[in-house]
């Protein structure tokens, strides 16, 4: 039997490939979301825009438990960001990356569960089921777009990009004077 420190070096690994996707996910959707805003699709955008946010979500969770079992977290991410596309491009393609993603976190949820470390399984299983309802989305839109395509698309056109969220963070936000 693997020392348990193998066996935690394994789990980090796994997760540090997981936090790299997220990374690459965050910076794809963000890329779309610009684009899908300056194509006037603008409820489109919005959406994009809170799948990016749930992503970010991801990254730091797989970042916390990284620290929580003595690793570094990775700071950059494996591929490149896609720009450009069409409208009628980004949704399966997302469809197929949110796909991908899923298919990669079970295995390496099977990694977690070989190495004995229940905690991060658990983290692999949660947010795999949100990567399903990303998947979902994805995939129903590019249905939308497939079965009513310019209808569907002069429906969305025009519409606010505004999701609701209230700026916080140190610097904005924040309720302390200057």
């Amino acid at each position: 039997m693997e020392s348990k420190e193998k066996r935690r070096e394994k789990v980090i690994e796994v997760l540090n490939k997981a936090r790299a996707m997220e990374l690459l996910a965050i910076h794809q959707y963000m890329n779309q979301h610009y684009n899908l805003d300056n194509m006037d699709f603008g409820e489109l955008a919005a959406k994009m825009k809170l799948v990016a946010i749930d992503e970010m979500r991801h990254a730091e969770m797989f970042a916390e438990r990284i620290k929580e079992l003595g690793g570094e977290p990775v700071t950059g991410h494996d591929g490149q960001v896609v720009k450009g596309q069409d409208v009628r491009e980004i949704f399966p393609f997302d469809a197929n990356l949110e796909d991908d993603t899923i298919d990669v976190y079970n295995q390496f949820r099977l990694v977690c569960q070989e190495n004995g470390d229940a905690i991060s399984m658990k983290l692999f299983e949660d947010i795999i089921n949100e990567e399903q309802i990303h998947y979902n989305y994805f995939d129903n839109v590019d249905n939308h777009i497939k079965k009513l395509d310019d209808t569907f698309l002069a429906k969305i056109a025009g519409t606010p990009s505004e999701t609701g969220l209230t700026p916080r963070g140190f610097a904005v936000g924040t309720g302390t004077p200057a």
